[in-house]
């Protein structure tokens, strides 16, 4: 089978070519999918793309048009594709799910602990040789109450690391998992609840139209003054500008963010040389409560490997004329991050 891979990364390539082990056409293009970038994909018989691509309703009428049938993620969310259109055009959508959710719980908690340990500060002091340690101070994670938002493959991932933190373990979900109650002792309560009681907020839910700005200006004034905020799942889970204004009234005292409302334009690319001109990202990058990462949780060598030999292996199953268990329909419910 001959596959486009839009929004090809160097780092990435050689997982896939290894998992590909010669079987397809692999071509590799940098420029991510949009209605302008669908014409590349004349003549082959599917298109691999990542998060910051767009499958919208005009670029898979093109697709379809240059003879696309499949299209194969190399990520585990898919807010990024209109599955109603997808399957009117009878285009099948695979997702890589599972992929590693160990890599991005724990780069939550690399977040968690960068910022409550100042790291990045202390860092910065020590390459000038200043081992000052006055505005330096965290706090002890153990007894905090970690709330977490989603409790899912990677939402169960963090509660189990913070209770070995010794925290306890506030939940919200519309699906309980009973091992984090009966085991890791994880209370499911409501979003307000949590937000009025939780020191540390993790956010792991897909993006929809349920949780599209789910962390907002209302539930930020219910939240405890000093409240560490962690989202390693999609950018427009939280309202950034409401975000912004709670950490400028001290109601946040930190943010840990791997993903950013905006980054369709910022992230995996290098700006040093530009002036942006995204206000939100401007403010955020210069306040020293705030840690920035740019889409990089899910970079480990288990979960590069994992997305590159489950891609394959969907379309492996499609050249074979097999349904692939990631299949994707308009009902589906199992997105998560990355």
């Amino acid at each position: 089978m001959k596959v486009i891979i839009y929004s090809a990364k160097d780092f990435e390539m050689p997982y896939l070519e290894r998992a590909n082990n010669k079987k397809h056409q692999l071509t590799f293009v940098s420029e991510a999918l949009n209605s302008k970038t669908a014409i590349k994909a004349v003549g082959y018989d599917a298109v691999s793309i990542f998060s910051r691509d767009e499958a919208t309703i005009i670029t898979l009428d093109k697709l379809k048009d240059f003879g696309i049938k499949y299209i194969a993620l190399r990520s585990a969310g898919y807010d990024n594709v209109n599955l109603i259109t997808a399957k009117r055009l009878n285009i099948k959508v695979a997702n890589a799910p599972n992929y590693s959710p160990f890599a991005i719980a724990e780069h939550a908690v690399s977040l968690l602990l960068a910022l409550n340990r100042k790291l990045m500060e202390s860092n910065r002091r020590a390459e000038h040789f200043n081992f000052d340690l006055n505005h330096l101070i965290g706090y002890d994670l153990n007894n905090k109450t970690v709330g977490i938002i989603g409790t899912g493959r990677i939402g169960s991932i963090m509660a189990k690391i913070m209770h070995g933190f010794g925290c306890n373990l506030l939940g919200v979900d519309i699906k309980k998992n009973k091992e984090l109650e009966d085991t890791y002792g994880l209370t499911y309560v409501s979003m307000k609840t949590l937000c009025e009681q939780a020191d540390i907020i993790s956010i792991h839910v897909p993006l929809n139209g349920d949780t599209h700005y789910l962390i907002n200006e209302a539930l930020i004034e219910k939240m405890k003054k000093g409240v560490t905020i962690i989202n390693t799942a999609r950018g427009a889970v939280i309202n950034t500008e409401d975000i912004i204004k709670g950490l400028e009234n001290e109601t946040i005292g930190a943010l840990g963010i791997d993903v950013y409302e905006n980054e369709h334009y910022l992230f995996f690319k290098d700006h040093s040389n530009e002036i942006l001109k995204d206000e939100y990202i401007i403010k955020l990058n210069a306040m020293p409560n705030v840690l920035i990462a740019g889409h990089h949780a899910f970079l480990t060598e288990e979960a590069l490997t994992n997305i590159a030999e489950i891609m394959i292996y969907n379309i492996d199953c499609w050249n074979e004329n097999k349904d692939t268990e990631n299949e994707l329909t308009q009902t589906s419910n199992e997105a998560t991050t990355t």
